[in-house]
């Protein structure tokens, strides 16, 4: 016999003092996340820690401070793969690498890096350009485990064979296999990847601008935030931009309808690929001000 469907505005109301607790409590705010996806992840919380209803979650949460660890991994979303759709790291070789090479020292902001694979897919890149040894990564997340999982560079072995066509698709110049090397089930990605990447936590619902960046990369993750969240996000990242830097966004996000869309020229649209403008729009002269 099918379990019962929860009563929805109850629901809704245990989802509220839920967020509320989680905030108050531990200073996470998940109040501007999209309410369909963050129910979803709520519930399977409830589901994979036995807790029956999002009640008994709230009073784990609040009574178990260790608790906090495994309520972060369930809510954030560290899904990727290295140079994930292959024409956006295309793009990035052949449109953004070249501009990047006239600046002296490059720096460039993974911004939401989950497991790392993005970060590491950057440091091929700008390594097979030319460019690694001036350049600087600044992989940033908001969940520990992730940021752990990145530093250590392993990963399971299964997903070799999709990552290097990625690769090859998006013009690597060798084998994947020349940055790895293979153990058991599993990759570890050459430690000298890592010469350049600072690995750090930061949160786009309440921090502020991490770094001044050529090039800041956040994708997949815009689709998890509410309207408003994701405009707040998208200034950040223009203020963040050096005039003239590049934003590239996830495949199914995008800058139109956001008030920052007239501060970015698109480079191209279909790939989610912009450049800030060089001289300000009118609305930032108005935040200026």
């Amino acid at each position: 016999m099918p379990a019962p469907q929860p009563d929805a505005e109850l629901e809704q109301i245990e989802l509220d003092l839920f967020v509320q607790a989680l905030k108050r409590r531990h200073g996470h705010d998940f109040s501007q996340y999209a309410q369909a996806s963050l129910i979803r992840r709520v519930r399977q919380l409830v589901h994979a820690h036995h807790c029956g209803s999002i009640s008994a979650l709230t009073t784990r949460l609040l009574h178990e401070p260790d608790f906090l660890t495994l309520v972060i991994q369930g809510l954030s979303v560290p899904v990727s793969e290295m140079f994930r759709d292959p024409p956006v790291f295309s793009a990035l070789r052949e449109h953004v690498l070249p501009i990047l090479a006239s600046y002296p020292q490059i720096t460039i902001w993974q911004a939401g890096c989950a497991h790392g694979q993005e970060v590491y897919s950057l440091a091929i890149l700008l390594e097979e350009a030319g460019l690694y040894e001036r350049s600087h990564i600044f992989a940033t997340d908001f969940n520990p485990d992730a940021l752990q999982r990145a530093q250590e560079g392993i990963y399971p072995a299964r997903d070799a064979q999709l990552w290097s066509r990625n690769y090859l698709l998006a013009g690597g110049r060798q084998s994947l296999a020349s940055y790895y090397s293979a153990r058991y089930d599993f990759i570890k990605l050459d430690q000298r990847l890592r010469r350049h990447i600072t690995f750090a936590d930061h949160n786009l619902v309440t921090d502020k601008v991490f770094c001044e960046a050529h090039l800041v990369l956040c994708r997949n993750v815009l689709i998890y935030f509410s309207n408003p969240l994701q405009n707040r996000t998208l200034a950040l990242f223009r203020n963040s931009l050096v005039r003239g830097g590049h934003l590239c966004l996830g495949l199914r996000e995008s800058l139109d309808f956001a008030p920052t869309a007239v501060d970015f020229t698109a480079v191209d649209a279909n790939l989610r690929l912009y450049r800030r403008n060089s001289q300000p729009s009118s609305e930032e002269h108005d935040e200026a001000a």
